[in-house]
């Protein structure tokens, strides 16, 4: 039994040792999730205030947040073996363009949420113009 466990301490104390370097990203992407899902919260809150209904916190909205944090986190590990060990002579940093691009998406969920509460013209104003923006990308 002593033998089985020291091959498993071993076995994730390497994981661990291969993983290190993304440290970084993966609290950013952690990070960013944890806002959008405390602002989404916040939103929803506001939403049903305004409409003049009761307001409850629904477990379901946060078992997604923790599933997609884990999908992410398993993608950007992902990305990290693509990088480091299969394709390192291309330089490619799909690592770094992974977390960027769900980082990404979660501060336009958060510009979103922020809209929702503030009911800010400013806000909106972002929103529409990036959203032309991406608009005319798209049409290119």
């Amino acid at each position: 039994m002593e033998a089985l466990y020291r091959y498993a301490n071993g076995l994730l104390t390497a994981l661990a040792a291969l993983f290190a370097p993304m440290t970084p990203l993966i609290w950013s992407v952690v990070a960013f999730i944890g806002v959008d899902f405390l602002s989404g919260v916040v939103a929803s809150r506001a939403d049903s205030r305004r409409e003049g209904e009761e307001w409850y916190f629904e477990s379901r909205e946060a078992w997604r947040t923790v599933t997609k944090l884990g999908f992410s986190v398993i993608s950007l590990m992902m990305a990290y073996l693509i990088d480091t060990l299969m394709l390192d002579f291309l330089h490619l940093n799909l690592t770094k363009l992974f977390a960027g691009f769900v980082c990404g998406v979660e501060m336009w969920s958060f510009v979103e949420n922020a809209c929702r509460i503030s009911d800010s013209r400013l806000l909106r104003h972002i929103r529409q113009l990036v959203r032309q923006k991406v608009k005319q990308q798209i049409e290119k």
